[in-house]
């Protein structure tokens, strides 16, 4: 399997969450069924079905962080010299040349991104597009409603 694109902020989110989960779901998980237990009868549990449906849930939430983790090749944009241009990791300041309206983005891994935060996956069009472009730089992104004319204001590594 090939590794996967992941920023420092992205690999430390997950790490945060698989130590949340098993530090402090998975034991309060185990406690509810061990009480579900003592209540006897467990056909008719619904408390202890409950329990069980969230550690099934935990567990195979575990499993995957561990997968992404493991194939996950973290790049801290920090310290790429990539001379102005848009890399993976880098905050891109966009002119839309149409409305002129400006837009900033992150080019982040696929798991990490969030259009509402302004982070785009390195797979998305808008990113495709940017990957090799500098400040000034014009730039034609197929959109869902056509093409939109963008003008790389600036290129960041942070």
């Amino acid at each position: 399997m090939s590794k996967s694109p992941m920023t420092v902020q992205g690999a430390q989110r997950l790490r945060e969450e698989l130590q949340r989960l098993k530090t402090v779901d998975r034991p309060r998980i185990t406690a509810a069924i061990a009480e579900a237990r003592a209540h006897g009868d467990l056909k008719e549990n619904a408390e202890y079905h409950a329990a069980r449906e969230q550690q099934s849930f935990a567990e195979g939430r575990i499993k995957e962080i561990e997968g992404k983790l493991a194939h996950a090749e973290v790049i801290d944009v920090t310290k790429i010299n990539a001379q102005g241009k848009v890399v993976f990791g880098a905050t891109v300041t966009l002119l839309n040349l149409k409305t002129e309206d400006e837009v900033v983005y992150k080019i982040v891994g696929e798991d990490e991104a969030d259009i509402k935060s302004g982070m785009v996956s390195i797979g998305s069009p808008i990113a495709r597009a940017l990957i090799g472009k500098q400040e000034g730089d014009a730039v034609n992104v197929q959109a869902p409603g056509g093409v939109i004319e963008y003008e790389v204001l600036e290129v960041q590594y942070v």
